[in-house]
């Protein structure tokens, strides 16, 4: 890890103060504060996750001083304070309340802490440019003495992987390097031409060198994929943060570091045979939030070239930002070697029926998901899947459908590998020094650009409407066959997706149009009886099983605390199990550009 040596004007320290009360302590030293009053904040949100959480509101205490003296400091509004004019070195002190277990906000307690600069270090405004010290400080107390940091920010001073100082060459950079307090299982391993880190946090039992092993296989492929000749990394070093939990997904890039957040048992143990459907899952959200490394964190729109940390950044592209990352995450798991064909099949069919079951795709387009993202997407309740597409999962077809489109226009010749590298030369690969951003509605031209084709059209269709996209038909052409049937299980011939809770069923989501809704079910009940039968999920899926479309079911449940009865009257869902498989009849052109959209001759 590089170390930097020089002397900022702007300095941090954050102590976990106390572990117990789930407190950090920062102290912001500003050596030439705005004369007419500094302002300071705190970022409303975090850039990967579109959502205004006003991390602010967990500031419990602040004050400020200058020359051991107080200065007053005014809040101007949620997230946002003025101190009083003052010459000399300004001092802010304040503490940060930190139990968000998540990979967005801070965590702190007696087994460990983790932050994002986002929710702990103040923005000094006038001075975003200027160089950052952090200090990163050990608990007081013996019971911390084995504790280690795991950060990918740049060493100041501090030992590797040791609690001391830290350099960031500006407020962008500062709180783009999450970090984690503790004790961690470290393992590493080098891909791309530089040296990867992996910090295991919790309790676990994983096997790190089938880990280091997959993720280095993982990494070395996607740097191969943006950077053919060079096949190298974009940043000098990388680091996966891996909290393990009992139950708990989630995942969120930074310019040299990932956050993962997993469940224990999805991690790889000694002995393991094969990729279980948890490691798979594991494996894809590592292989999401690396290829982010080039796909938004360097790759960006335009808008997200220079951050407004205060109020929402609207995009219509999050399909191509956050859509084809999820496109490429399981295809470049295929290509590595760490999933077999079959997987890959399995995880695409997942994908495809999953948008299918959603009566939203009806009503929205990835563009406007894309858009709405900051009021919609991340703020879902019962009714959301009647009401929005996911720009991530659509997305992610919308990229299989333009690849083959490309693949089958241009007789394997071009695809959209091939766009993707187009826009890292010209957009990505110098974002430092030229952070330009690609503008709204330019993709199209920057796939006519790669390919020598005029897919306007086409892309307008898919991206701004809302049509079903011809997966079927694309796939033929890659000698791939999609064969889908109805859902059965749970509630689907109720048109409801059914929840297990203490005393019933919930309904989370009763699909437009279904029997659930028609019969007056609504999201929230709590189905308790069926058929004049107590009911759980197993007893429930017996009695559909038992009875035909057209019957009717009397379901008993409560609204609140209320109790309510329905005839509901049963009907077989739309077709969306969805299952790939090899079309062995395939001729020989579609077999060719199937080998090199998957990348593996294997099973081929």
């Amino acid at each position: 890890m590089p170390s930097v040596k020089s002397t900022p004007g702007i300095s941090y320290r954050i102590v976990p103060v106390a572990p117990q009360a789930h407190l950090f302590e920062v102290t912001l030293r500003i050596a030439k504060p705005d004369p007419a009053g500094q302002l300071v904040s705190l970022p409303a949100w975090i850039p990967g996750s579109y959502l205004i959480r006003d991390f602010a509101r967990h500031i419990v205490a602040i004050s400020a001083s200058c020359n051991g003296r107080r200065v007053a400091l005014e809040k101007l509004d949620k997230h946002t304070w003025q101190a009083a004019p003052s010459r000399n070195q300004l001092e802010v002190r304040y503490r940060v309340y930190a139990w968000d277990l998540s990979v967005r906000g801070a965590h702190l307690d007696t087994a460990h802490g983790f932050f994002n600069g986002t929710s702990v270090f103040l923005r000094v405004h006038g001075q975003d440019d200027q160089p950052c010290r952090v200090r990163i400080s050990r608990p007081a107390g013996a019971r911390y003495r084995s504790w280690r940091v795991a950060t990918s920010l740049p060493l100041a001073g501090a030992p590797e992987s040791g609690f001391g100082d830290y350099q960031a060459q500006n407020y962008d950079e500062l709180i783009d390097h999450p970090a984690e307090l503790g004790e961690f299982t470290l393992a590493s391993f080098k891909a791309g031409g530089i040296r990867h880190d992996i910090a295991v946090t919790g309790r676990h039992d994983a096997d790190m060198a089938r880990l280091c092993a997959d993720l280095r296989a993982i990494c070395a492929t996607q740097a191969k994929f943006f950077e053919p000749r060079s096949r190298r990394a974009p940043m000098p070093r990388y680091l996966f943060l891996v909290t393990a939990v009992g139950d708990g997904y989630g995942g969120l890039e930074h310019r040299a570091s990932t956050a993962l957040l997993c469940a224990r048992n999805d991690l790889p143990h000694a002995g393991m045979k094969g990729v279980p459907a948890g490691y798979r899952k594991f494996l894809g959200l590592a292989s999401h939030e690396y290829f982010h490394s080039w796909n938004v964190k360097r790759i960006k729109p335009r808008v997200f070239a220079s951050y407004d940390l205060e109020g929402e950044n609207y995009t219509r592209m999050l399909w191509l930002f956050e859509g084809f990352t999820s496109y490429y995450d399981d295809l470049l798991l295929l290509r590595s070697g760490a999933i077999a064909v079959d997987d890959y099949f399995t995880a695409l069919g997942e994908t495809i029926g999953k948008v299918l079951r959603g009566p939203g795709r009806k009503l929205q387009s990835v563009a406007d998901s894309s858009f709405d993202a900051w009021s919609r997407y991340y703020r879902q309740d019962e009714n959301s899947p009647n009401a929005i597409v996911s720009y991530y999962t659509k997305g992610s077809l919308v990229a299989l459908a333009l690849d083959l489109t490309i693949r089958q226009r241009s007789a394997g010749k071009r695809s959209l590998d091939d766009v993707m590298q187009h826009i890292w030369r010209r957009y990505g690969r110098d974002f430092t020094r030229d952070p330009v951003g690609l503008e709204e509605g330019g993709f199209p031209s920057e796939v006519s650009a790669a390919t020598g084709l005029d897919l306007r059209r086409q892309i307008r269709a898919w991206t701004e409407g809302t049509a079903d996209l011809p997966l079927a038909r694309l796939l033929a052409g890659a000698g791939v066959k999609l064969a889908a049937s109805a859902a059965t299980k749970g509630g689907a011939r109720l048109g409801a997706n059914l929840v297990a809770r203490p005393g019933g069923l919930e309904i989370a989501t009763a699909y437009s149009a279904g029997p659930a809704e028609s019969a007056g079910l609504a999201g929230g009940d709590l189905i308790i009886a069926a058929a004049g039968l107590r009911v759980d999920l197993a007893a429930l899926q017996a009695m559909l099983e038992r009875r035909r479309d057209g019957e009717s079911l009397r379901l008993h449940a409560f609204r609140r605390d209320e109790l309510i009865e329905a005839e509901v009257v049963l009907a077989t869902p739309p077709a969306s199990e969805i299952k790939l498989s090899l079309d062995d009849h395939a001729g020989a052109p579609a077999r060719r550009l199937r080998a090199s959209w998957l990348g593996t001759a294997k099973g081929l």
